[in-house]
């Protein structure tokens, strides 16, 4: 199982970016994909999530209002649309998919069993 993230890259505070990240899987069902970032210096953190039956969506508090998760299911792909993108959300973006579980809190890390290689958002102020 692979994850591809792509659609990073450098933008002015303000603009907007769309993530994609692409699990390539016949054998597994997914169950949850989601995003999480990590910052220089800091722990990686919960973005977003959905399900992948039901379509349901979390957000991170932080993101609520700017961000948007959205899911291809017949391309097993997973979107993150940034809006109104600050300074603070400079970060490795990295994607991660539940295929195992189906259970366990879902803005956890340990819920997810692969991830993909992160790719680089940086907002300039």
């Amino acid at each position: 199982v692979q994850l591809q993230a792509s659609g990073g890259g450098l933008v002015q505070a303000g603009g907007s970016l769309r993530l994609s990240c692409a699990a390539s899987t016949r054998m597994y069902s997914i169950y949850v994909m989601g995003w999480f970032r990590q910052a220089p210096g800091n722990e990686r953190e919960f973005v977003a999530a959905i399900s992948w039956s039901r379509g349901n969506t979390y957000l991170a508090d932080s993101v609520k209002g700017r961000f948007t998760i959205s899911r291809d299911s017949a391309r097993n792909t997973v979107y993150l649309q940034m809006n109104k993108l600050k300074s603070d959300d400079t970060a490795v973006y990295y994607c991660a998919a539940d295929l195992s579980s189906g259970s366990g809190d879902i803005t956890t890390s340990r819920r997810y069993d692969y991830w993909g290689q992160g790719t680089l958002v940086t907002v300039s102020s």
